[in-house]
């Protein structure tokens, strides 16, 4: 927990009780709580239960609900290096900010240390609940920017020499690009909700509400940015099947030109060759016959590979 005189590792009920009674603002921030850490919740804030019920079941839609004197706002953030979304849950009223979460990430845990090195909250009310969730929103960028190279890199791969693991790879990035919507699309009205007075959070003002809607342009570019990432990942499975249909093309076309090139060979090798001494009689010996199939076979061979040329089939 983190007030006005410092960093407090221990917190009990009793710390709990003396600053709501005193009404000083404090960030309590539980990373992983225990049974007795939510209990603790229970205890000493009296959440209303069906937010408390939200706290026990992680996976819930970023909102944002009012509860009397206290509002619980879920928003979420990414872990580029896990390859996660991070969901952290908020209760806010005008003398504190609780976070729950149970998993790290690198935006939210910067503002976190920077909070206990200076030994006081980086802001209070409703503008420490701002740099909250401005800096779970941020914390889609890295993954964005990685994302973004990976695509690049995976459309020059498939021009070069296209595979099946490319086309796992695509499809994995699709997933996390339709997750990713999943997410933001809701934390945009969300935060929607929070510019427009459509919910009335203690502090804020119209000099607030600039900050916070500074939050949502930026779920607004990173809307833009998932929609666009995946229209380049759509256009780079049509250049994977493009790229397979013109290589199959192509060996059917190379197989067809030497089976066509083969054809008249094998019916002049097979004419010489029967068993009907009337039909070659003229041809007598070895020599005579080798020199009679064999230049017409070249004859034939050469006669269609300048034919095909010709075409711009080869």
């Amino acid at each position: 927990m983190v007030d006005d005189h410092g960093v407090h590792d221990e917190v009990n009920r009793d710390l709990l009780a003396g600053h709501l009674e005193d009404g000083e603002f404090f960030w309590l921030d539980l990373y992983r709580p225990a049974t007795e850490e939510l209990a603790l919740l229970a205890d000493a804030f009296h959440f209303h239960p069906l937010a408390l019920e939200d706290v026990d079941h992680f996976g819930q839609r970023p909102k944002v609900e009012p509860f009397g004197d206290h509002a619980l706002i879920v928003a979420y953030g990414a872990n580029e290096d896990r390859d996660e979304l991070v969901e952290v849950h908020c209760f806010f009223s005008e003398s504190f900010l609780v976070t729950v979460r149970r998993d790290s990430c690198p935006p939210f845990d910067e503002l976190r240390r920077r909070a206990t090195v200076d030994t006081a909250p980086p802001a209070r009310g409703v503008r420490l609940l701002h740099l909250v969730l401005d800096a779970l929103t941020d914390s889609f960028f890295p993954g964005l920017s990685a994302l973004d190279d990976r695509i690049d890199e995976l459309e020059d791969a498939i021009l070069q020499r296209p595979d099946d693991a490319q086309v796992q790879l695509l499809f994995r990035l699709k997933r996390r690009l339709v997750s990713w919507r999943k997410i933001v699309t809701p934390q945009r009205d969300m935060l929607a909700r929070l510019t427009n007075g459509a919910v009335d959070l203690p502090g804020m003002t119209e000099d607030t509400e600039r900050y916070f809607r500074d939050v949502y342009d930026h779920l607004i570019r990173i809307s833009d940015l998932i929609d666009s990432y995946r229209d380049l990942l759509s256009g780079a499975m049509d250049v994977y099947l493009s790229t397979v249909s013109n290589r199959m093309n192509e060996i059917v076309k190379r197989l067809t030109i030497v089976a066509t090139i083969f054809m008249p060979l094998t019916f002049i090798g097979g004419f010489f060759g029967m068993n009907f001494p009337w039909m070659i009689g003229s041809v007598q010996g070895f020599w005579p016959f080798f020199w009679l199939a064999g230049v017409l076979q070249v004859v034939v061979l050469v006669g269609m590979i300048v034919w095909f040329r010709r075409q711009r089939w080869i």
